[in-house]
C-alpha cells in the first residue's frame, strides 16, 4: 500500500470510484504478472497480466517501471483483499476500436498480425483488436492452405465493424484485386506490339504457357514457343522460369498474346537461298504421317517428304523405312516461302544420280527426270 497522510486519507475519504470509470494512477509496484497503481483513492489499484496484454507470456517488469503513468478502467471497486481491479487493456481496446471506426468509415487500409489460421478464415490482431478475415476475402484466389499465413503481417480493410457483438470482419481480396488492376493498367500503358521483355512462367498447360509479366499475365500459345514445332510445353517450359518474349497482340479487353517468333531469328529469312528448288539437302525424321515423314532441316523448318517419294520402289507406309531420328538426303522439289512448305524427293535424287553414273558409263538414261518425279508426286497425291 502506498503512504498517505492524514489530510490526504481524510480528503479520499469523500472520494469515491465506480465500475467502468477511467482513472489515472502512478506506478508504485511491478512485478512480472501485475502491476499495482495509486489511483488517489483509499485503495491501491491492480493491473494483472491479462488485463494489462494479450500476450500471456509478457512480463511486465519489461514493459513498465515504477513512476509511469498509466490509464486504466475499473472493473471491480474492491477484489476482496482491499484492492482496485483495473484493466489498462480495455483503455488500448477502446482507443484502437475508435481507430478501427474511423479506419472503417474511411475505407482505410490497416495492417495487423495474423494469430491463426481458425475454422473458415484468419484471426488478425491490430493493435490489441482481434478480427476475422474470412477464407473467401483472403486472396483473390482460392488458398487451401491458410496456416502459411499464420505470424505474418497482411493489409485489410474493414468491411463490417459491430465491436457490441465482437464481429469485425477484414477483407485482404480486395486490395489485392485493386493492386493488381492497378499494376495491369500500368503495363499495358508500358507496352505495345512488338515489345520484347522478360516474364517468369506462372503455369503451364497443354495449350501453352502463362507468363507473368509484372502487371498482367500473357499467354504464350504452343504455336507460339518459337520457329520450330513443340511437341509439349511442359516439357520445354516450367513455372519459375525467366524467360524472354515477344508481345505479339493486346486485345482491348486486356489480353495479351505473346510469341518468342522473333524476327531476326526466322529461319524462313534465307530459305529461299538454301532451300531453292533442285538443292540437295539433309535433314532428320522428325515424325512420321500415313502419306508421309516430316523432315527437320534446321531449327524451325520441316519440310514433307511424300510417301511416293520415299524410295523408287513403291511403299505402303513410310514406317515401314523410316524411323524417327533417321538422317536421310533428298532433293527440294518444291517450295512455297510465304506458305512456309517445302516439298522433298528421295526418289528424285536416287533417280538424278543414276542418270549421272549411266551417262558416265555412256548408257542411255531410262530414268525419271526430275519433272517427271514431280508430276508423278501430284498424280498421286
Amino acid at each position: 500500500m502506498s503512504e498517505m497522510s492524514f489530510e490526504d486519507m481524510l480528503k479520499d475519504s469523500f472520494k469515491t470510484i465506480r465500475t467502468g470509470e477511467v482513472v489515472t494512477g502512478k506506478v508504485i509496484d511491478v512485478k512480472p504478472e501485475h502491476i499495482i497503481l495509486n489511483i488517489g483513492y483509499k485503495s491501491d489499484g491492480i493491473i494483472s497480466r491479462s488485463d494489462y496484454s494479450a500476450d500471456n507470456s509478457l512480463d511486465l517488469t519489461t514493459v513498465v517501471k515504477i513512476d509511469d503513468e498509466l490509464e486504466a478502467k475499473v472493473r471491480k471497486v474492491n477484489d476482496g483483499e482491499g484492492l482496485v481491479v483495473l484493466s489498462h487493456r480495455d483503455i488500448l481496446t477502446e482507443k484502437n476500436n475508435q481507430k478501427i471506426q474511423e479506419a472503417f468509415d474511411n475505407k482505410e487500409v490497416l495492417t495487423g498480425t495474423v494469430e491463426r489460421a481458425v475454422n473458415g478464415g484468419l484471426s488478425v490482431v491490430y493493435d490489441g483488436v482481434k478480427l476475422f478475415v474470412p477464407a473467401s476475402l483472403v486472396s483473390d484466389t482460392f488458398e487451401r492452405d491458410l496456416t502459411k499465413y499464420v505470424g505474418q503481417d497482411i493489409d485489410f480493410i474493414i468491411t463490417e465493424f459491430n465491436p457490441q457483438k465482437h464481429r469485425i470482419i477484414g477483407d485482404r481480396k480486395r486490395i489485392i484485386s485493386e493492386q493488381k488492376a492497378a499494376a495491369k493498367k500500368a503495363l499495358l500503358e508500358s507496352i505495345k506490339e512488338g515489345d520484347v521483355i522478360d516474364g517468369t512462367v506462372k503455369n503451364v498447360t497443354d495449350f501453352g504457357a502463362f507468363i507473368d509479366l509484372g502487371g498482367a499475365d500473357g499467354l504464350l500459345h504452343i504455336s507460339e514457343m518459337g520457329w520450330g514445332r513443340t511437341e509439349s510445353p511442359k516439357k520445354a517450359f516450367k513455372s519459375g522460369d525467366t524467360i524472354r518474349v515477344m508481345i505479339k497482340s493486346i486485345s482491348e479487353e486486356g489480353k495479351i498474346a505473346l510469341t518468342r517468333k522473333f524476327p531476326d531469328e526466322n529461319p524462313w529469312v534465307l530459305a529461299l537461298t538454301k532451300y531453292a528448288v533442285g538443292n540437295v539437302v539433309e535433314g532428320k525424321v522428325a515424325r512420321l504421317a500415313d502419306f508421309g515423314a516430316f523432315i527437320n532441316l534446321e531449327q524451325g523448318i520441316d519440310a514433307l517428304l511424300h510417301v511416293s517419294q520415299i524410295s523408287t520402289e513403291r511403299i505402303e507406309k513410310p514406317a515401314d523405312v523410316l524411323k524417327v531420328g533417321d538422317v536421310i538426303k533428298a532433293k527440294v522439289t518444291d517450295l512455297d516461302a510465304e506458305a512456309k512448305k517445302i516439298s522433298l524427293s528421295v526418289k528424285a535424287l536416287l533417280n538424278a544420280e543414276a542418270k549421272k553414273e549411266k551417262e558416265a558409263d555412256g548408257e542411255v538414261a531410262d530414268v525419271y527426270t526430275d519433272a517427271e518425279a514431280e508430276t508423278e508426286e501430284k498424280t498421286e497425291e
